[in-house]
């Protein structure tokens, strides 16, 4: 199984993506994960990534699709992977579909989570992240007992460059000028499943097991 998850920044993308991996035994392939662990390693990749994502604007194709095809082509993807925040332009798409293309594979489906902007500003202006140890809080949903620290180690919490209001908001702009155009592309080829990200992590997950015991 090859499976393409999406949807605006703060739909839960990494959180149902993670669960699908799970349930499944998919390889979870995050383009933002790697992006940023090679922007906190201050390698050359990372600190252009970076003058990037803090303006809320997309990675070059041609960096973004570098890292990808190396690790969708090593030995642990031959079963199958999923792709989170990868493609998000048409050109990427493309490219994606040529590469497969090549190896004679494809991908089976893409998952759309569905959530509209200002429920994407509350939930990722609101989430903080330990300096120390990396513990994910959130002020609203999910706030630390004592404010401003972190329960597991007492480190300070900090908002992240790119999860500012200011730059979520530019991020959605980007989005729905840019990715936004990807579920036409996916619809034409009927793989593209849309999925609604407002109800609780459960009942999204629920939705989204639904579509894939359909394509086994």
């Amino acid at each position: 199984m090859r499976l393409i998850i999406f949807g605006p920044p703060g739909a839960g993308k990494g959180t149902q993506a993670s669960r699908i991996s799970s349930r499944h035994g998919l390889l979870h392939i995050s383009t933002g994960d790697m992006l940023r662990a090679a922007v906190r390693e201050g390698t050359q990749l990372g600190r252009l990534a970076k003058s990037y994502m803090d303006k809320g604007e997309l990675v070059p194709d041609d960096v973004v699709f570098g890292i990808i095809k190396d690790r969708i082509t090593k030995a642990d993807s031959k079963d199958g992977f999923m792709l989170d925040g990868f493609p998000r332009t048409i050109p990427q798409a493309k490219a994606l579909d040529r590469m497969l293309g090549e190896e004679g594979l494809k991908i089976g489906a893409v998952i759309s989570i569905e959530v509209d902007d200002e429920e994407v500003v509350k939930r990722i202006s609101g989430r903080r992240v330990c300096e120390k140890c990396g513990a994910m809080y959130h002020i609203i949903f999910d706030p630390p007992k004592n404010s401003g620290y972190c329960d597991k180690c007492d480190g300070k919490l900090y908002q992240r460059d790119d999860d500012s209001e200011d730059v979520v908001r530019n991020r959605l702009r980007v989005y729905r000028k840019q990715t936004e155009p990807l579920k036409e592309y996916y619809e034409k080829t009927g793989i593209l499943k849309v999925v609604r990200g407002t109800g609780t992590v459960e009942e999204v997950f629920s939705e989204i097991e639904r579509i894939l015991e359909k394509l086994n």
